[in-house]
């Protein structure tokens, strides 16, 4: 009742003219920035974070999300109409929804695209309210050793998942931490990587890194690699479904949450994982498995409600633990910094207009999402036609622009354009960019709890593992660490027996 009571005074919040005006900016940016490839929600966010400093925080939020869940609908209008996803958590529907597309019913897949969509976010927004005060609460009682063994689980899952290889997530990691590092030590006041500058000495802003890493690397990489000339989306006429498509996509719709928000919970990549899951699953329980690859519905509407329900469990530990377990997430958490909170299992205390009103803004930002996506598919994807040159122009131009304003030191401009040759390399090389993000925000807090848990055990190691929770999670990493090889042993004795 708590929960539904600051649920409604959220709805207060996010009702108001302002508010409103920020949640359909957000998602028309969203859905726009989802239909470009290359221009993915991180980027967004983190081009538009030094833009909203002089908004309320509630409203700069509210934008943000918008664009998140935007970004999640508008990816998919490529991945069916193009075979290009605009976004990564599109990729699985690309599989089936261009067959579709191809032989005449890009219409059903748009419109399954979109149901999965709404069906997905809300549901996952609903497991938000229900399961985020919970762990919240629960979080309360973590200490430092609790808190640094979360932290690395979050380092090692990632650059588990991610990546070519393990070698290279770390290396990522590894680029993350060092930039992290930069700057006077918290405790001893010891100038670390600063080189004799004293403009080093406050560290490198994490909008500028992020601006670097995503928006700088992302728009020199893909200017490097795409055709210059738009491309030529699939005409289709307004998206609709017919009894039969409904009778075969309500299910998926439903089973798609079941997948998407744990995974979006926990720190393994974002929405790649449980979209191809969700595929996986809706093939083997399908009446219709013939029809997959040639563009079975089912393929559509599950992993796309995997998707959008992946970015309300992510919003979970982000708003709880502080811990970003997407790209999206690691620049919203740079942006709470920026504005001076710290969200964490105090946030809900401390921040609760903010909080609830920006859950509340995602059951608008849904309904918002349906009305305008399903009329303006067909519109989204003449978005394409836009030159090359002209759009990756623009974003470097705002970046430099949002940089500068930051700190209004022409170091800072030098510092991003470094960052962001960082970002081509790193995609030049197959670097993953998550890990490296992740390393710089979550880098410091986890020195920080690192030197508090040996502090109260007096310097003993075994400070870092004296609690039931923190054995557990280091449990976990080493499963992590140690499953390739687990999966190789496994393999092995298989093909023994046979």
């Amino acid at each position: 009742m708590d929960s539904l009571n600051s649920l409604i005074d959220g709805f207060g919040t996010a009702l108001t003219p302002v508010n409103l005006l920020w949640a359909a900016v957000g998602v028309l940016l969203g859905a726009a920035i989802g239909v470009l490839p290359g221009i993915g929600p991180a980027m967004a966010v983190a081009l538009l974070l030094p833009v909203t400093y002089g908004l309320e925080p509630t409203g700069a939020f509210i934008m943000f999300a918008g664009i998140y869940y935007g970004a999640m609908f508008g990816g998919s209008t490529t991945s069916i109409l193009l075979n290009t996803p605009g976004e990564s958590a599109a990729v699985v529907a690309a599989i089936e929804g261009n067959p579709m597309a191809k032989a005449g019913r890009g219409a059903q897949a748009l419109a399954a695209a979109a149901g999965g969509h709404f069906a997905g976010g809300l549901i996952g927004t609903v497991l938000l309210v229900a399961l985020a005060p919970v762990v919240a609460a629960l979080a309360v009682d973590i200490g430092a050793p609790d808190y640094f063994a979360i932290m690395v689980l979050a380092f090692i899952a990632v650059t588990s998942v991610l990546g070519r290889s393990r070698v290279r997530g770390f290396a990522a990691l590894l680029i993350g931490l060092t930039i992290g590092l930069v700057g006077l030590d918290r405790m001893t006041g010891q100038a670390r990587l600063t080189f004799g500058s004293l403009q080093l000495a406050d560290g490198i802003d994490v909008v500028i890194v992020a601006v670097g890493l995503f928006a700088i690397g992302e728009a020199l990489w893909v200017a490097a690699h795409l055709r210059r000339h738009g491309a030529e989306a699939i005409p289709v006429g307004r998206p609709w479904l017919g009894r039969s498509d409904l009778g075969r996509t309500w299910k998926p719709w439903l089973r798609g949450p079941l997948i998407g928000f744990p995974f979006g919970a926990i720190p393994a990549g974002g929405a790649e994982i449980p979209t191809f899951l969700s595929y996986v699953t809706e093939k083997r329980l399908s009446k219709h498995r013939d029809e997959f690859g040639r563009g079975a519905i089912e393929g559509v509407a599950g992993p796309e409600s995997a998707a959008s329900a992946s970015a309300a469990g992510t919003l979970v530990s982000m708003l709880t633990l502080g811990l970003p377990t997407t790209a999206v997430a690691a620049v919203m958490l740079a942006a709470f910094q920026s504005y001076g909170i710290q969200p964490g299992p105090l946030l809900f205390e401390r921040e609760p207009q903010l909080v609830w009103g920006l859950i509340a803004s995602l059951f608008i930002g849904m309904v918002l999402l349906l009305a305008l996506n399903l009329p303006l598919a067909p519109l989204w994807a003449k978005l394409l036609r836009v030159p090359r040159p002209y759009l990756y122009a623009g974003i470097l131009f705002f970046a430099s622009v949002g940089a500068y304003a930051v700190g209004g030191e022409a170091l800072d401009l030098v510092i991003l354009l470094v960052i962001g040759l960082i970002g081509f390399g790193m995609r030049r090389y197959g670097l993953p960019v998550l890990p490296a993000v992740i390393g710089v925000i979550l880098g410091p807090a986890a020195e920080q709890q690192l030197r508090r848990a040996l502090q109260i055990s007096d310097g003993s190691l075994t400070g870092l593992v004296n609690t039931p929770f923190s054995v557990a999670v280091y449990a976990v990493v080493a499963l992590l660490l140690a499953w390739p090889l687990i999966g190789k042993v496994i393999t092995r004795r298989r093909s023994l027996t046979v």
